[in-house]
């Protein structure tokens, strides 16, 4: 179900009295898993990070990382295109699985920059995070037409993320990270808006609306770690 194509209107009263009283349940939900999942990130992130035992695996077998990064693609993938035929169990162990697997990949963060540095950007793209997503709940204006633009200039930094891989120009690194962090604040209110306004139009907080929320909370949580990571290549501090 597309909760986008519900007509607020043609529910009767009941109905839009469950509709109003999903709607806060849904929204704390989904800041609720968002901040589960970035906790279960950083968490599992420092530890593989600090064990030896897993540092050393991880670099005897680099491959693995590749694979790791697969299973992240497949489980977003899957979670986005199975969402209306899995159960809310189902969909939040997924969730959860990508967190931990994300966290495993990300551990390479605590190898390159200090601890410090992590932490000070780790900050800063908290209350960034948090002002530009109250900017896209609270705001009157009509966020839709950022999407199309933000999602052309997405594919734009990932092409040249790539030509750089060969390039190793540092100019053009900056100008990269940059275009990352406006980008990723403008998702954040873009998806903010986006979010709010398919709760509005949930019916009820039922099982089958909850999944949306962990949908939404992924959304969210991905804005959250771009943002992080290109932040963290602008003030971060290599050991």
């Amino acid at each position: 179900m597309d909760y986008q194509e519900l007509n607020y209107q043609t529910l009767d009263r009941e109905q839009q009295l469950e509709a109003s009283m999903a709607f806060p349940v849904l929204m704390r939900k989904t800041y609720l898993w968002m901040t589960f999942a970035l906790l279960i990130t950083a968490f599992t992130a420092y530890n593989v990070a600090t064990s030896e035992t897993f540092t050393n695996y991880l670099f005897q077998h680099q491959g693995l990382v590749w694979l790791l990064f697969g299973a992240e693609l497949l489980l977003v993938i899957g979670l986005s295109a199975a969402i209306n035929k899995i159960s809310l169990s189902v969909a939040t162990l997924m969730f959860v699985a990508y967190a931990a697997l994300n966290g495993i990949t990300f551990a390479s963060i605590f190898w390159a920059y200090s601890l410090g540095s992590i932490a000070t950007t780790f900050l800063i793209t908290a209350g960034t995070f948090g002002a530009m997503s109250l900017f896209g709940y609270f705001t009157k204006s009509d966020l839709t037409s950022w999407g199309k633009i933000l999602l052309m200039a997405l594919i734009g930094i990932i092409i040249a993320t790539v030509v750089n891989i060969f390039l190793h120009n540092a100019m053009l690194d900056l100008i990269v990270s940059y275009a990352g962090v406006l980008i990723f604040v403008g998702l954040t209110a873009y998806d903010t808006q986006k979010i709010k306004q398919m709760y509005l139009m949930a019916p009820d907080a039922s099982e089958a609306t909850q999944k949306y929320a962990v949908l939404g909370a992924l959304t969210l949580y991905l804005d959250f770690i771009n943002l992080f990571l290109y932040l963290l290549r602008i003030f971060g501090h290599r050991d």
